[in-house]
C-alpha cells in the first residue's frame, strides 16, 4: 500500500520520515516539522488513518511493510525514521524488516509489548470503539496526551487532535487496537542495527518510561531521553526537543 503522504523539501534519496501516533495523522508533526528548516522529510498517514485507506484485520508487521514501500515508491534509499507511539511499534518493525533502509532510528513514547493482558485490554478499547463510538474514548485522551501547562497555554491544539481522533474510522481504529494487543518486539530489538535514540515524556501514563528503558537496554548503544514534566504526545507537547534529536540524529550517521 502506498501511503497518504507529504513531502517537505527535496529528498534526493534521503530523507527524514516520520510515523504518527494512534487515532491520529500526520498533522502531528506540524510544528516539528517547522523546526526541521530544510531538512528533507516525508509525514505518512499509517495504514486506516488520516487519508490513507484500511483493509480489515492489520498486523504492526502489516504497516511497516506499507511504510518500507511508500518510502521505496518515493524513490528513498536511505531514512532517518521517527515514530511516535504505535509509529514508534511501527518504526521497529521497519528497522526490523529493512536494515538497509533505516540510518537512525528515534522512537518516541512507544513500547516493545504493552505487557501481560494486553491483548485483552486492546480488544476492550476496540470493543468499546464498536459498540459505544470515539465520545466514549475521548473524554481521558487530552489529560494522557498532555500536562496541564500544555493544556492551558495552547488548548486550541489539544482540541484539534481531539477531533481528528473522534473523526476516525471505527473499523480502523478497532483493527489497529488488536493489532497493537498483538505486538511484541522484545526479542527482536537486539537485532536493530540503525543508531537509535529513544524519547519519552516523563509522566507518560501511556507508555511509562519503564518502556523505553526496557527498549534502550535491548537496542546495542540506544540513547535514552527523558522529556521532563511530558506525557504521550511528546512531538506535539515538545517539539523543539523532538527537532533537536532529529537533527542530532541527522548529522550523526551516514544519510544526509
Amino acid at each position: 500500500m502506498i501511503l497518504a503522504h507529504s513531502v517537505h523539501g527535496s529528498l534526493r534519496g534521503v530523507g527524514v520520515v516520520l510515523l504518527h501516533s494512534l487515532a491520529l495523522d500526520r498533522s502531528v508533526w506540524d510544528d516539528v516539522i517547522e523546526r526541521l528548516g530544510e531538512l528533507p522529510v516525508v509525514a505518512v498517514d499509517l495504514r486506516g488513518h488520516g487519508a490513507s485507506p484500511g483493509n480489515g484485520p492489520v498486523d504492526i508487521e502489516d504497516m511497516a511493510g506499507d511504510v518500507v514501500e511508500t518510502v521505496e515508491h518515493l524513490g528513498l534509499t536511505r531514512i532517518l525514521l521517527v515514530g511516535l507511539s504505535l509509529g514508534g511499534c511501527v518504526a521497529q518493525a521497519v528497522a526490523g524488516a529493512a536494515p538497509h533502509l533505516v540510518g537512525h532510528l528515534v522512537l518516541a513514547d512507544t513500547t516493545a509489548w504493552y505487557g501481560d493482558g494486553a491483548a485483552e485490554a486492546w480488544a476492550e478499547r476496540a470493543t468499546t470503539a464498536r459498540t459505544k463510538g470515539f465520545d466514549a474514548l475521548a473524554g481521558f485522551q487530552l489529560d494522557r496526551w498532555f500536562g496541564d501547562r500544555f493544556l492551558t497555554e495552547h488548548r486550541p491544539r489539544a482540541e484539534r487532535l481531539l477531533d481528528i481522533f473522534r473523526s476516525n474510522r471505527i473499523d480502523d481504529y478497532a483493527a489497529t487496537c488488536e493489532a497493537m494487543g498483538r505486538f511484541d518486539f522484545r526479542s527482536r530489538l537486539g537485532d536493530v542495527t540503525a543508531s537509535t535514540d529513544v524519547v519519552v515524556g516523563e509522566f507518560d501514563p501511556a507508555t511509562p518510561v519503564a518502556h523505553s528503558e526496557l527498549i534502550a537496554s535491548l537496542i546495542p548503544d540506544a540513547r535514552l531521553v527523558v522529556l521532563a514534566g511530558a506525557r504521550h504526545l511528546s512531538a506535539v507537547e515538545c517539539p523543539d526537543e523532538i527537532a533537536e534529536i532529529v537533527r542530532r540524529g541527522w548529522q550523526s550517521v551516514d544519510i544526509g
